[in-house]
């Protein structure tokens, strides 16, 4: 198995050196500041330049900026790195600053950016700036309105940003294979006057799609639809963090999808309203209700509700095997096939096989089975009541009295006051004595 150290060395280092640069040009460059974990870091309130009400990006962070003569100036580095999926699962990916997806980039209406990217791939690379208005040489198409960026060298992206709202950065070099490897990042444009379209919390997050064999590490980059791990931000449930929110929040969720299809992404609870796409924000009279937006490919979607409902409540796609890992595509129906005989004479070669399949699949979310190094279970993750038969897109909103206003700490499960949780009937069934 290629370790961290191992997979890292033979691209990372070789292009640390052939980066190098003059002291002068490296007394210009912004630090290029990198995180490797999976928690969800606080937000990052703006040290310098126009203020604004910063993001939350599950299991992720926000990139520092410096100011200078008027810019603010961000520093990216696209690189292979080791994204922990979920605990029991590590994936060889590329990514920006240390993982994938790379780190939000937050700014506000007016702000005149400056971003340098440092490449550190074995292969040239670019950066196209989803949905932002530019001028036509900073948009980031390799061949098209740029050359590539080739290995080892740092280019500069410099534009005003001129709308406000959600938008999203990735490659336009080798994209099949770039996009597939995990290289995509947020960026969030906040309003110029912090009042307008204030929210209370204000979540992000990428949905991306891997085909990582049992065992594995390294995506398959040729899949067109057969994926086995749905993911937001490169994490599957039980390891995408939940979504603490104060009971009376307004909330806001900003979801993008880099993905192969599209995700009817569902909140249990609540009916929300949709307020933005990559397009810009929905005039409040044009607003529609949903409890279920549709995420197309390309595209961001923002929602927002009031949190008045105290309680775990689910937040999923809806595409029922979306919310499940490394699955196999070609797992025959069992339902209602008497296996036991078959079974046994398996297990005499194979002594830990089992039956599986012949009463449905609900057993899986339980059982405990060897599994390849490196491999999750299709179903898996407990709630306070047993097994949640859950994985892939698939996280809690937990509506909560009390919380600080900063404070996006799990909480744990939720309390259920006295008589309001479902229970077994054991008095007569209707037309029975």
């Amino acid at each position: 198995m290629i370790d961290r150290r191992g997979f890292l060395g033979g691209t990372a280092l070789s292009a640390v050196a052939a980066s190098l640069v003059g002291r002068s040009e490296a007394a210009t460059l912004p630090e290029a500041a990198s995180r490797e974990g999976a928690a969800t870091e606080p937000p990052l309130s703006p040290p310098s330049g126009r203020p604004y009400n910063p993001v939350v990006t599950l299991n992720g962070w926000t990139l520092p900026w410096r100011m200078r003569q008027g810019w603010k100036e961000f520093h990216l580095v696209a690189e292979p790195v080791v994204r922990e999926v979920a605990p029991g699962m590590k994936a060889n990916l590329w990514g920006y600053n240390g993982q994938s997806p790379g780190p939000t980039i937050e700014c506000v209406e007016g702000d005149r950016v400056r971003i340098f990217v440092t490449n550190r791939l074995p292969e040239h690379t670019t950066v196209h700036w989803h949905g932002q208005p530019l001028p036509n040489g900073m948009d980031g198409v390799g061949g098209l309105t740029q050359p590539q960026i080739p290995p080892g060298k740092t280019f500069v992206y410099e534009f005003q940003v001129r709308r406000s709202g959600t938008f999203m950065y990735h490659p336009h070099a080798d994209e099949m294979v770039q996009m597939a490897m995990g290289m995509m990042g947020f960026f969030v444009v906040h309003p110029r006057d912090p009042a307008v379209a204030r929210v209370d919390r204000d979540f992000v997050f990428l949905i991306g799609a891997y085909d990582i064999a049992p065992g594995a590490r390294v995506p398959k980059v040729a899949t067109m639809t057969d994926f086995n791990l749905w993911t937001w931000n490169s994490r599957v449930f039980p390891g995408i963090a939940p979504l603490p929110v104060r009971r009376g929040d307004r909330v806001r969720i900003r979801m993008g999808n880099l993905s192969m299809t599209n995700h009817p992404i569902h909140l249990h609870g609540y009916e929300f309203v949709v307020t933005g796409t990559d397009g810009g924000w929905v005039p409040p009279s044009a607003r529609w209700p949903e409890v279920t937006v549709d995420v197309p490919v390309g595209a961001m979607r923002t929602i927002e509700f009031v949190a008045e409902e105290p309680g775990d409540w689910a937040f999923h796609c809806h595409k029922s095997h979306h919310t499940m890992n490394a699955m196999g595509h070609d797992v025959p129906n069992l339902i209602g096939v008497d296996h036991r005989g078959v079974a046994r004479s398996i297990a005499r070669l194979v002594p830990d096989y089992m039956v599986m399949g012949e009463r449905g699949m609900a057993d899986m979310g339980a059982m405990e089975m060897p599994l390849p190094d490196n491999t999750l279970p299709m179903m898996t993750g407990a709630g306070p009541f047993g097994a949640l038969e859950m994985g892939g897109m698939f996280t809690v909103v937990k509506v909560r009295d009390g919380l600080a206003r900063d404070d996006y700490r799990d909480p744990g499960w939720y309390r259920h006051p006295k008589g309001t949780v479902a229970y077994e009937w054991t008095g007569p069934l209707p037309g029975r004595s």
